[in-house]
């Protein structure tokens, strides 16, 4: 029977079975559950017996190809940075309680398979006894979530920014997401920008932060790494038992960039309290606890391969990150929501609201957020120094 007629002929539980034929994993199917918390791709959590009766679960999740144009470099990065993560994990140094995402091939020989018609599909370890979370509800859990971004960056900051592809042309470029929205305004093709006046003024206002950081890596004044583009704090695997980060997933945005745009997008989703679609804006806020908890959580991990420059831009990029994300939401707004996944009349309007205030919390604790990075700076120098004064001794 050819693939895509198991898709268009049988139940969902037969079209999960089905996938999980095509891949080398172990044991007999059982059922499946469907993930929702993504934006982007489709996800199902399939449970498989095996011959001594162990159950063991694994992750099937087809790959976006509308919003990754070319699924196969998606796939190649993938399979690049989970081989070398699993490599220096093995062989260099094993971070205490961290795991990592392992593909599994599919029949062909493939981490992938292609069924025509109904896209580009992979198989994931299933990371156990463990939760993720939309909004960081304690100071732990922003700490974890930042020191696995760090060590996740630690962990490829020895490896080829070249062997990566550029999967989503100009992901971070903030004056290219200006200049979008820009011209989405300008054309207004659904009627909607008189609806979104306001969030559209504060945006053009603040078009002064747009190039700082782009104009740095232009002129080589900051280091091109791999970063993973996404850092959410859902994006993080949480122990059930401990809170602590066990390990980083979503991969699909890993490319090369900036360290900054991974640290400014924690910063955005780990600092308010309220959901990134929240409809009150009085929850929307900066809590700087958890701002404080960002900053040592991934500093503990990155500080040793941070350049200065870097370091100085933590803060701020924060608030660019946020800016861009804000934009990015009213741009898909203008232009009919082709891009992020809505539920509700406005959703992308009602996110780049609350990305709009989280801004503005930012331009009012921007000294604070400055003097905290260098706070978590001296403490960690402090201590590395106390530490190789004991060695001596």
């Amino acid at each position: 029977m050819p693939l895509s007629s198991v898709f268009h002929t049988n139940s969902l539980k037969q079209q999960i079975a089905y996938l999980g034929d095509q891949f080398a994993i172990e044991g007999d199917f059982l059922d499946f559950e469907v993930l929702n918390s993504g934006h982007i791709n489709t996800t199902f959590r399939a449970t498989y017996r095996t011959a001594d009766h162990e159950v063991r679960r694994y992750i099937f999740q087809r790959l976006n190809d509308v919003v990754f144009s070319r699924p196969r470099d998606v796939m190649h990065n993938v399979e690049k940075v989970t081989g070398h993560i699993l490599w220096k994990m093995r062989r260099v140094i094993r971070p205490q309680a961290f795991q990592a995402l392992r593909l599994f091939p599919a029949h062909g020989g493939r981490n992938y398979i292609e069924f025509p018609g109904a896209g580009f599909w992979r198989c994931y370890n299933c990371i156990e006894n463990t939760y993720s979370c939309d909004v960081a509800e304690t100071p732990r859990q922003a700490f974890e979530a930042a020191h696995a971004f760090g060590t996740f960056q630690s962990l490829l900051c020895d490896m080829n920014p070249q062997d990566i592809h550029e999967t989503i042309p100009f992901f971070h470029h903030t004056r290219k997401r200006y200049n979008n929205l820009m011209e989405a305004a300008r054309r207004d093709s659904l009627g909607r920008l008189d609806f979104c006046r306001q969030e559209f003024d504060f945006i053009q206002k603040h078009e002064h932060c747009v190039d700082a950081i782009q104009t740095l890596l232009d002129q080589g004044k900051l280091p091109v790494r791999i970063v993973h583009n996404d850092t959410k704090i859902n994006n993080v695997m949480l122990d059930c038992d401990t809170d602590q980060a066990v390990c980083v997933i979503d991969l699909d945005t890993v490319m090369p960039g900036s360290s900054l745009y991974d640290f400014g997008d924690m910063v955005r989703t780990m600092t308010s309290p309220a959901d990134e679609d929240e409809e009150d804006l009085d929850k929307t806020v900066l809590r700087m606890p958890m701002f404080e908890a960002v900053a040592s959580g991934y500093l503990q991990a990155a500080a040793d391969f941070l350049t200065p420059q870097e370091i100085d831009l933590l803060a701020f990029s924060g608030q660019l990150i946020t800016l861009e994300t804000g934009i990015r939401f009213l741009t898909d707004y203008l232009e009919g929501d082709v891009y992020f996944r809505i539920s509700r009349p406005n959703h992308n309007l009602i996110r780049s609201r609350t990305q709009l205030k989280l801004v503005k919390e930012m331009d009012q604790q921007m000294d604070q957020m400055c003097n905290c990075v260098n706070n978590v700076i001296d403490k960690i120098q402090s201590s590395s120094q106390d530490n190789t004064t004991s060695n001596a001794m």
